[in-house]
């Protein structure tokens, strides 16, 4: 009996790998047409005689026999599609012959059909899946990766991001990433530790390229295809969605971690799949910790601000929005005049915004506008005095990674935040008035051919509209859950 369970449980898995993805998975991935033209447009952008070759991210350990739910390395995914580990990507510049006189640009190895394994972690779609899911030609399971006889000296250069030595060897597994990548460095004569390209200040005189894949990468990355800004639109409203619904439901007295499970349940209620970074709220004196995720405080002060940073990862894509809003519903005077000036500067930079200007000036820009405000203020002495209440950039990308890969300078389609803070810590050498205040808004936008585009304009950016969606009920507060505190 247990071998025909076994059979059957084989025989249902075939038939995924064989005729397409699992019916219980979204049918709006990115198709295997557009993972193929992202390769074909890397091709076209490599230097001659050249290979690229790309790992899938390895599997990272919780604790104990936990791992980590598996997150895609973002290259990989853009240019394959192939959401699993133990995986390797080569893409060649020219064709290559391969031994039966074939003809081929690019080849994958990725993790074998295994049936108990994937009755414990989930199904693979193996080699003849990578072939007929995602369009590869050339795939092949893991294992003949140590027997793909391809002379690496023959090209001019081999672009790949460099090692850091943090991927664990799986001994009873000899197809795992760490062997995928130790036969890779003695197929191409990778230097031993003491001579890592690491460590070395210049490439060694060699073909070997770490340096040359960024770029490339950022290139085609920073530039979104029209596919991609579709996702990046569902992922930005979800999050905006989640701003609001927190906006209505928020009292005096719940927990940053209440909070936190508000947004989070609105992204999981439209499917996104994961969290673009790790969720900041931050109540009080906590905002103005930047990357504040211990969101452990358990009860939030009726006069407080809560600093919100939040994104939803929808199909690989993230947004990244921050909204500052007050707790009992009403800014204070301080916290309104604080909150008017980073608004200020936001739309300043966002006028700035268009293509060929530096996201290093929409910082600029913010910085000029917020010192002038933070002088009239009383809270520092002139606009050039050196300070940490506004102590980071504006601007960055988003896509595959919430600070994602692209050109400093902007295009049109290039999907950006403008993000300007005032954090004004506990004991600052200003006027305790202003203590405790933390001020961040965060959007994100579209650059277009004349500007930018606001793409996240449905969750409340002014005082008054912020205020106004306060006060609009929330089905949340009539959800109650028992006490389960001992009684004393």
């Amino acid at each position: 009996m247990k071998h025909k369970v076994v059979a059957i449980f084989i025989l249902i898995l075939t038939f995924y790998s064989t005729f397409g993805q699992s019916p219980d998975l979204p049918s709006d991935f990115l198709n295997k047409e557009w993972h193929k033209e992202r390769r074909q447009k890397l091709r076209e952008s490599m230097p001659a005689n050249s290979v690229a070759v790309f790992f899938a991210n390895a599997v990272r350990n919780r604790s104990n026999d936990v791992d980590y739910v598996y997150h895609q390395d973002p290259d990989f995914l853009y240019l394959t599609g192939y959401r699993e580990p133990e995986a390797v990507l080569l893409i060649f510049k020219d064709n290559q012959t391969a031994a039966n006189g074939t003809s081929y640009n690019e080849i994958i190895f990725v993790q074998e059909r295994n049936a108990m394994r994937e009755m414990w972690t989930g199904r693979r779609i193996g080699a003849e899946g990578t072939k007929s899911i995602l369009g590869f030609e050339q795939a092949f399971n893991g294992s003949l990766f140590k027997k793909y006889n391809v002379d690496f000296s023959k090209f001019a250069e081999i672009l790949f991001y460099d090692f850091q030595n943090d991927v664990r060897d799986n001994p009873r597994d000899s197809a795992d990433l760490y062997s995928l990548i130790e036969q890779f460095k003695v197929k191409i004569n990778y230097p031993k530790k003491d001579n890592s390209l690491i460590a070395a200040k210049e490439q060694p005189k060699n073909n070997l390229n770490t340096r040359g894949l960024y770029p490339l990468m950022a290139n085609l990355r920073g530039v979104k295809t029209k596919e991609e800004i579709e996702l990046i639109r569902k992922a930005v409203m979800i999050s905006c969605v989640g701003q609001v619904e927190v906006m209505k439901a928020i009292e005096p007295g719940m927990s940053e971690r209440e909070i936190q499970g508000i947004h989070e349940f609105v992204f999981k209620k439209y499917q996104a799949e994961d969290l673009g970074y790790p969720s900041i709220v931050g109540g009080g004196h906590n905002g103005c910790i930047l990357h504040y995720t211990d969101n452990y405080k358990p009860a939030l002060d009726n006069k407080e601000l809560i600093l919100m940073d939040l994104g939803a990862e929808f199909h690989g894509y993230t947004a990244d929005i921050t909204r500052t809003i007050p707790v009992n519903g009403k800014f204070s005077p301080e916290q309104k005049l604080i909150y008017e000036l980073v608004l200020s500067a936001q739309e300043a930079s966002m006028k700035a915004c268009k293509p060929g200007v530096e996201m290093s000036h929409l910082t600029t820009v913010s910085r000029e506008v917020v010192n002038k405000g933070l002088v009239a203020l009383g809270i520092i002495q002139s606009e050039t005095e050196k300070h940490l209440y506004f102590p980071h950039g504006v601007s960055h990308h988003i896509g595959l990674d919430v600070h994602d890969k692209g050109n400093r300078v902007l295009e049109p389609n290039m999907a950006i935040t403008i993000e300007p803070g005032v954090y004004i810590p506990n004991n600052s050498a200003t006027d305790p008035k202003w203590w405790g205040i933390a001020v961040r808004i965060e959007d994100d936008y579209l650059v277009n051919k004349d500007g930018c585009e606001l793409l996240s304009g449905y969750a409340p950016r002014t005082v008054a509209d912020i205020e106004a969606m306060m006060k609009q009920p929330s089905p949340l507060q009539k959800f109650k859950l028992p006490d389960i505190n001992p009684k004393k």
